[in-house]
């Protein structure tokens, strides 16, 4: 891989690899996408399992290095290509932003992910309506947290100021799978006016889910 073009590692549907595709194209940066159909479980029982340590995507290649988690992916990113920069340039910015990424990252994101929903319903039994009140109940609490946040900043275009930045990167593929599971944004004003605002963007209409390769209906 050395000097080579990077690798994305990534499934279509996946909110953790959207956020690693918005950020490689709000850099301007290419990359070779390579489908993993987690869905289908070719991340444990393909060659990509010897790849990732923690089998789970994305994973990045990059100059013969190979990073897992997409904040950590992103920081890399950042730190590699600072411009367009991700994350302000001022510590009390950096702080402010990094947490309403892990918001979404760290308080949601876990709660509600593809191996979770299976393990309620293949070994706690639940239907698919317990399933999907359990993911809704959980994005509308974060989303609310979320909203409380923006509620304490100046008012701004994006998540943080007038410019996207990784948190940004981390909104827009949770309100994505929020859609698609029904949840309420209702009441959640300046969020939804900053995913709104990103999805004008062509670095964030270029990564949605129905612009991969590996989509599916």
């Amino acid at each position: 891989m050395l000097g080579g073009m990077m690798k994305l590692h990534n499934y279509f549907r996946s909110s953790a690899s959207f956020r690693v595709r918005i950020a490689l194209n709000l850099k301007g940066l290419d990359y070779d996408y390579v489908p993993v159909h987690i869905a289908r479980g070719d991340h444990r029982t393909g060659p990509f399992a010897k790849l990732s340590a923690d089998q789970l995507v994305p994973l990045l290649e990059d100059d013969g290095e190979r990073f897992s988690q997409s904040m950590a992916i992103i920081e890399y990113l950042e730190e590699l290509h600072p411009e367009p920069a991700l994350l302000p340039h001022d510590p009390v910015g950096r702080a402010r932003v990094r947490a309403l990424s892990e918001s979404i990252a760290c308080e949601i994101h876990p709660l509600n992910n593809l191996r979770v929903l299976k393990y309620l319903v293949r070994d706690l039994k639940l239907d698919d309506d317990a399933k999907n009140t359990w993911y809704r109940h959980w994005v509308r609490e974060g989303m609310l947290a979320f909203e409380r946040q923006l509620a304490q900043q100046p008012v701004g275009i994006y998540c943080y100021g007038n410019t996207p930045t990784m948190a940004d990167c981390c909104l827009v593929p949770q309100v994505f799978n929020g859609q698609r599971f029904d949840c309420d944004f209702s009441g959640l004003p300046r969020t939804m006016a900053a995913f709104e605002a990103c999805m004008q963007l062509e670095a964030f209409q270029r990564a949605q889910p129905s612009h991969c390769p590996d989509a599916e209906a």
